[in-house]
């Protein structure tokens, strides 16, 4: 079941740290429904270590990278959960559903699987971005076809509520908009093996000599002075709850 993290995902789990404020936001939007299904659960980042989890994950190379004592996982894909008609409390899928081959399956299949609630991190595809574009302007292009909108949530999932995550300045999740603040950290290949969307860039390395040269100039520091003052910044990220 080959997946593009298991050709990108090696170190994934350094990178990729839950973030305690994002952590909190899940949790309360969990509910106290004690049986939860992460779907496209990667490392295991913000699993509920307080209820039973169980993890579904189709790239060997992420199940490889969960902690000791971490949730039991079941290589599986979200569109043919192996799992009976509401077997779960609630289903949980964390910036995932945008690597689905079959998004509207995908969701219909947490829904099946859920007796009380579904509960999505995502990007809304009708943001506007931030300014990694101005150095990767491919970035939109590749990400918005990508990223279902709020309105294929509701036609799969019926009624949903939309909570804006906004992103700190110190955001230990390394995803694509966690460094909107700490410019330096894109050009580390580590930082972006850890972001899909770098992977399929066709051309890297003109913006990140871009970057680097204007970090080192002070050029982006004037460019985004605005930025330097915030401790946080709404991206597009949302966090989708259906209560089922």
């Amino acid at each position: 079941m080959d997946t593009l993290y298991d050709t990108i995902g090696c170190g994934y789990a350094d990178i990729r740290k839950p973030d305690p404020r994002i952590a909190k936001t899940i949790l309360r939007a969990l509910g106290n429904h004690g049986s939860v299904v992460n779907v496209g659960a990667g490392a295991g980042s913000y699993e509920p270590l307080d209820r039973y989890v169980v993890a579904v994950e189709p790239s060997l190379t992420m199940i490889a990278q969960r902690p000791p004592g971490s949730a039991r996982v079941v290589q599986a894909s979200a569109v043919s959960l192996p799992f009976v008609n509401d077997c779960f409390d609630a289903s949980l899928a964390i910036l995932t559903v945008h690597h689905w081959p079959d998004q509207a399956r995908g969701l219909r299949e947490l829904r099946r699987v859920s007796r009380h609630r579904v509960v999505v991190l995502t990007w809304d595809p009708t943001s506007p971005g931030f300014w990694l574009t101005d150095y990767f302007p491919e970035i939109l292009d590749i990400d918005r076809p990508l990223f279902p909108a709020i309105s294929d949530f509701e036609h799969a999932l019926g009624p949903v509520t939309v909570e804006t995550i906004p992103i700190l300045h110190n955001c230990s999740d390394g995803f694509l908009g966690a460094y909107w603040r700490r410019p330096a950290a894109y050009l580390d290949a580590r930082v972006r093996g850890a972001i899909s969307t770098f992977s399929k860039l066709s051309d890297i390395k003109s913006g990140l000599n871009r970057l680097d040269a204007d970090i080192g100039s002070g050029r982006w520091q004037c460019s985004y002075s605005d930025l330097l003052t915030k401790t946080e910044l709404d991206i597009g990220y949302r966090l989708i709850v259906a209560r089922v």
